[in-house]
């Protein structure tokens, strides 16, 4: 169970998640409730992609960035939701310590990529709805893509930041983790040392990457609201708001819970609570946003009747 290396690795060797209860019928109500939330998810998301990757009408800066936020989602869940599944019908409950780090990184890697990107779909909104004139040249595919690196490029350095933090800690025991997946403010309760600067960190990094996107949204549908009102049609506004109303219903189910968690000192933090706030967006969100965004749009919807069309005609 020890690690005798330098003073800067951990003694532990693994983690036990505790996961959400130690009642074996709970955990099967649990298990078969998020094994279906997982494959819709799956099924809902890996939808939208194939829809927009297939239809050539889709291919526009606001659905290249939709498949890649649906990518994004179905990855996100897929990172934590199949060993949460195992976990509740297993009594093994362990990790390996650097499963925890591995698992840890990749779910803020692609947490921190989607914050940006919701900046840039809302920027996208905005040249839509404020230029029109302009958009096809304002949103070339080279802006698209560069919009999409840099995202992922600020996911994985500022991921890597977090982690080494948290990481870098001396974990002596115990090794019981009151969550159902290694996420940072769990795991920095185990640590056998001050945690305050880690705390510090993650506020500033919190700032960063949650409070600078979201005055990033929060500017562009200030401008765009200013536009739909002097919209002089009803139907113009309607049509209008509602390419918004998707975007800012999504927004608001994501980042809401992960300011919640990431920007309060870890003192403060129940475990059940957190345990509620990162399904909401770990598990929630990522099974909810094909429904919004296929359900409110109607371009998703008559490219799903043409691809079932063509695979009856196919057949």
């Amino acid at each position: 169970m020890h690690n005798q290396g330098s003073r800067n690795h951990s003694f532990v060797t693994e983690f036990i998640l505790l996961g959400f209860s130690r009642n074996p019928r709970t955990n099967w109500i649990l298990f078969f409730l998020f094994l279906f939330l997982y494959l819709f998810t799956v099924l809902g998301n890996g939808l939208i992609v194939t829809l927009i990757r297939v239809d050539a009408r889709l291919h526009t800066p606001m659905y290249f960035f939709l498949s890649i936020l649906s990518l994004l989602d179905l990855s996100y869940a897929t990172t934590t939701v199949p060993q949460m599944l195992v976990h509740l019908i297993s009594k093994n409950k362990t990790i390996s310590y650097a499963g925890c780090v591995v698992q840890m990184y990749i779910f803020l890697t692609l947490g921190i990529t989607e914050t940006w990107i919701f900046a840039a779909m809302a920027y996208d909104r905005y040249v839509a709805i404020c230029h029109p004139l302009h958009y096809g040249v304002q949103m070339s595919q080279t802006l698209c893509v560069l919009l999409a690196i840099s995202s992922a490029l600020c996911g994985l350095i500022c991921a890597l930041v977090y982690t080494v933090f948290a990481m870098n800690l001396p974990y002596c025991g115990p090794n019981e983790i009151n969550h159902f997946f290694c996420e940072i403010p769990a795991v920095l309760k185990l640590a056998c040392a001050d945690t305050s600067l880690n705390d510090q960190v993650d506020f500033i990094l919190g700032f960063i990457l949650l409070l600078i996107p979201l005055s990033l949204i929060l500017a562009s549908y200030i401008r765009i609201f200013t536009a739909i009102l002097k919209i002089r049609s009803t139907q113009g506004r309607i049509k209008a708001f509602s390419t918004c109303a998707s975007h800012i219903t999504v927004v608001t189910m994501f980042c809401v819970p992960c300011m919640i968690m990431y920007m309060r000192p870890g003192s403060e933090a129940s475990p059940d609570d957190d345990k509620k706030l990162a399904l909401f967006y770990n598990v929630i969100s990522a099974f909810l946003n094909p429904i919004i965004y296929s359900l409110r749009n109607k371009d998703v919807k008559r490219a799903f009747f043409r691809l079932f069309r063509m695979s009856e005609d196919a057949q």
